[in-house]
């Protein structure tokens, strides 16, 4: 069971990677309500794969399933990785309502992005860019007090 959950965690970071990464490269300044539908739909599918992230890592943190809940708990670097997560999922409340809000009406109407949106978009790939090491260092047992 531990092995499934940590494969679809696995899976749900490169979901998440992928979908922010394929936002970033479509952004242009000025798109199509149809290209914002397009953008709608990958966001749908980070939101998604932040869920699934969320629900396997919560399992696998007070589910006591592989390494025990207080290697987790009392570990300063998770709740650093835990933060940054919560980070990455404020930044994406506003791309997301955009998204959805501009998606309606006339596909070919063309519509202004703010540039606050590629701000967002590409801070919270600087934030996934930081998580890898600090798995690694909890991985490795550093910060662990227990």
């Amino acid at each position: 069971m531990e092995i499934i959950l940590r494969y679809l965690h696995f899976i749900s970071v490169f979901a998440i990677v992928g979908a922010l990464v394929s936002e970033h490269l479509l952004l242009k300044s000025t798109l199509s309500r149809k290209e914002i539908l397009r953008l709608s739909k990958i966001d749908g599918v980070y939101g998604l794969a932040v869920l699934s992230l969320l629900g396997v890592g919560m399992t696998l943190w007070l589910g006591g399933i592989g390494k025990p809940t207080e290697f987790y708990s009392s570990n300063p670097i998770f709740h650093i990785k835990l933060t940054l997560f919560v980070v990455i999922g404020l930044l994406s409340i506003y791309p997301t309502v955009f998204f959805i809000k501009q998606a309606k009406g006339d596909p070919i109407e063309m519509v202004a992005i703010p540039k606050s949106i590629f701000w967002m978009v590409r801070f919270e790939l600087l934030i996934l860019l930081i998580m890898p090491i600090l798995a690694g260092l909890m991985a490795k047992g550093i910060g662990f007090s227990g």
